[in-house]
């Protein structure tokens, strides 16, 4: 093998796996070749299965700049294959001079109220995987015959979600949303979503564009339930940053916006936060308590449970307060922090690096920022990885390329390579343009491995 080559395994073909991908390959004085290993039997990660399927224009740029990278002659993508279950850190450690994780956050934060588990109770993370015909959630039933629904949370997934939930079947049909879900929500009787913050409104966790897009629903009505609207009437108005008062100024205009042809609506509700999830047997009714913020300063407000509290119908609750990681195989994992235990890339156990293991995206920071967040997180992770080869720290891997290859299918006989990928690429794009539509996903497994050839 060359002195110079390096042989890099990147544990999940997510945005954070291809944007260390992509960062690997700038690097022209070295021989990088880079084996990309996903659990699913498709790569792009949250791209995938995360953005909204009323979102096509940022899956398409993505996916044609991922492409590019997945492509590459330097390039292997191996799907349907876990760590922990078909192979082992350990036997990537040896088969490779490096490997980075790149897993993502595949569970959630829990509420912890009473209720919780009522069925009608969900992570907002299983019902965006199941709409976006994740093969892992294909099988779930969501109830939607109540006319309300509620979720707990603010970010740019909450609103997310209540646009799929109040979109028309109409408009659901133009995208690549699964087709079981534009069959379920077609017959959704969900005429009313409401966005529970804990917070006050120019603290909400949701990104301005995002925002601004509620502005834009044909039939749905926006009501901004807030106490303290506009915010200039607040003294610590002068405090906060331009991306709160550009919020704050969308949130204004939303208040003055009226659509009388409305059939649906979303409500925004600031300074509330969830108390119980009321049921016999199922989600009847949620009790939210009204906040108020105690606090000088912008960086010490803090919202506090109030004595106010009411309880509001609803057959569904969606929980968005955040994704969590799991840990993984054999690797140390930070519990509290729900990632796995690094220092600024380099997976670490105690304080100790463990020798050409590294990690980048949620896993190594925690699910925060949008997907274009991951591009320098995994500069850094790379940069640490590079250090370490030049200083003369990682282990040459035990076997050549066209040998890993053979291993890797030795550990998994249904492997799924780029070729597959292709062929499932090939089959959703010609069923969506038979139907004016991106794609139409397939969505079990038997399905995908079949069309994959394996």
């Amino acid at each position: 093998m060359n002195a110079k080559t390096i042989r890099v395994a990147i544990v999940g073909a997510g945005p954070a796996g291809l944007y260390a991908t992509s960062h690997l390959l700038e690097q022209l004085d070295l021989d990088i070749e880079i084996d990309l290993l996903e659990r699913l039997p498709t790569p792009y990660g949250l791209v995938r299965a995360g953005v909204a399927p009323d979102h096509p224009e940022k899956k398409l740029v993505i996916d044609n700049m991922f492409n590019h990278y997945m492509n590459h002659p330097k390039v292997r993508f191996f799907g349907n294959i876990e760590v922990g279950r078909d192979i082992s850190h350990q036997q990537l450690s040896e088969w490779y001079d490096a490997v980075i994780y790149s897993v993502g956050a595949n569970s959630d934060v829990r509420m912890n109220i009473p209720g919780e588990n009522l069925p009608g109770s969900w992570a907002a993370r299983e019902f965006v995987a199941w709409y976006n015909g994740h093969p892992d959630y294909s099988h779930l039933t969501f109830d939607f015959s109540s006319e309300r629904a509620m979720i707990v949370g603010n970010g740019n997934v909450a609103l997310d979600v209540a646009r799929i939930l109040t979109l028309s079947p109409e408009e659901l049909r133009k995208t690549e949303i699964a087709d079981y879900a534009i069959d379920a929500l077609s017959k959704s009787n969900i005429r009313e979503v409401i966005i529970l913050g804990r917070r006050s409104h120019f603290q909400g966790a949701f990104n301005n564009p995002e925002l601004e897009e509620l502005e834009h629903l044909d039939g749905v009505d926006v009501i901004v339930d807030s106490g303290n609207l506009p915010l200039n009437k607040v003294k610590l108005f002068d405090d906060i940053d331009w991306q709160a008062r550009r919020k704050v100024d969308t949130l204004e205009r939303l208040v003055n916006k009226n659509n009388p042809n409305a059939t649906k609506r979303i409500v925004l509700k600031f300074l509330s936060s969830p108390v119980e999830i009321i049921g016999d047997t199922k989600v009847t009714h949620m009790k939210v308590v009204k906040n108020i913020l105690q606090g000088e300063t912008l960086e010490s407000l803090k919202p506090t449970a109030s004595e106010h509290e009411e309880i509001i119908e609803t057959g569904m609750v969606l929980r968005a307060i955040g994704y969590r990681g799991k840990a993984l195989d054999t690797l140390p994992f930070d519990e509290p922090r729900g990632v796995i235990a690094n220092n600024n890339g380099r997976i670490v156990q105690g304080q100790t690096p463990i020798v050409g293991a590294y990690v980048t995206g949620w896993i190594k920071r925690g699910p925060r920022g949008v997907i274009g967040s991951n591009k320098k997180c995994a500069r850094d992770t790379v940069s640490c990885l590079l250090e370490d080869f030049r200083a003369g720290l990682l282990s040459s891997g035990h076997y050549e390329r066209d040998d890993v290859a053979k291993k890797l299918e030795e550990q998994k006989s249904n492997l799924i390579t780029m070729q597959g990928w292709n062929k499932i690429d090939k089959e959703e794009r010609l069923a969506g343009r038979s139907q004016e539509r991106p794609r139409v996903k397939q969505t079990e497994w038997s399905q995908l491995l079949t069309t994959a050839g394996v």
